[in-house]
């Protein structure tokens, strides 16, 4: 192929062996499964109420290494890298595709970080109507809140170019995570060398290691957070183009302070979702935490459904039989 033919979408297709990795047999949307959100009571409301969903900067979340380790050691790996170097096959080339990879890691550190949002679930078995305790312990107020079961074979989006990524999260410890990082820049030298990538192109290149690395930090944790069994959705605004959800970025200030979030609301959005997208379409059931699993408590929530136009999702409301009671 002679190097001054080759097309975007030609250079693009050279890079995409970068992604083989990716079991898409075992992800969204080949897999379905049930996932909980677990959350308090008042968030409940909020969501019910409202018909919308947090998202959460992942910056702001519990795991210190969420993102941004991965993100930083990953991109200071592929500037020292020598097979990265001596792929390019001349210090010209090699400066051109520094350049234009520290100008997509620039605009992530400094505009899209700040705008990337997840919104995080737990996989449920769907014979579950207990919940599981620990996840009740670290995310649903200890016991006091509730769980929502989203059904994902109810969740479709349009398959390509839409800035929401479903999956669900890989756990490694932090050596297996940073020889990843050396096994894919080993992949991108190689490709780089043996394909005929002009140096105006160079680019496309750096854009697709840049973008791997970034899904692959959204997507795995330190590997002590493994018992969450997470799946997640991540709001990516450097592929909202046509600015669709960009009316949703929003804030909230609470006991951490004030935090950018994505308010989503789950309505449908013409060329991203179904168009019969809704919480009654989606939720399965939704759970009340072991400490609110009396009649009285159940009862005032199926009113509370009730009064905000939510009665087929009334009839869904489960409490939790886990003998667990706070110290």
């Amino acid at each position: 192929m002679a190097t001054e033919s080759l097309s975007v979408q030609q250079a693009y297709d050279l890079l995409q062996p970068l992604w083989n990795d990716v079991n898409l047999a075992d992800n969204f949307p080949t897999q379905r499964p049930l996932v909980a959100h677990y959350t308090s009571i008042s968030t409940l409301e909020r969501i019910m109420r409202n018909d919308e969903v947090w998202f959460s900067n992942p910056l702001f979340m519990n795991d210190l290494e969420e993102v941004k380790v991965d993100v930083v050691n990953g991109s200071n790996a592929f500037r020292q890298s020598q097979a990265v170097r001596d792929a390019c096959k001349s210090p010209e080339r090699h400066a051109e595709l520094l350049r234009t990879f520290n100008g997509f890691y620039e605009r992530f550190d400094y505009k899209h970080a700040f705008d990337t949002y997840v919104f995080c679930f737990s996989k449920h078995e769907p014979s579950d109507i207990d919940g599981l305790l620990s996840m009740w312990r670290g995310y649903g107020a200890n016991g006091n809140g509730a769980a929502i079961v989203f059904d994902l074979s109810k969740v479709n989006f349009v398959p390509t170019g839409s800035p929401l990524v479903i999956s669900k999260v890989s756990y490694e410890p932090r050596e297996k995570r940073d020889a990843w990082i050396q096994k894919k820049l080993s992949e991108f030298a190689n490709l780089l060398s043996t394909n005929e990538i002009p140096t105006d192109k160079l680019g496309i290149a750096a854009y697709q290691f840049f973008d791997r690395l970034k899904l692959f930090a959204l997507f795995t944790k330190h590997h002590g957070f493994s018992e969450e069994n997470e799946w997640r959705v991540v709001y990516l605004p450097d592929r909202d183009g046509d600015e669709r959800l960009k009316s949703m970025l929003h804030y909230s200030v609470g006991k951490n302070g004030i935090e950018p979030k994505l308010k989503f609301k789950v309505a449908p959005i013409q060329g991203l979702t179904a168009p019969d997208l809704s919480l009654e379409k989606i939720v399965d059931r939704i759970i009340l935490g072991p400490t609110q699993s009396n009649y009285f408590a159940r009862s005032a929530v199926i009113r509370m459904l009730e009064m905000v136009g939510k009665n087929d999702l009334a009839k869904r409301v489960f409490a939790s039989g886990t003998p667990f009671r706070p110290l």
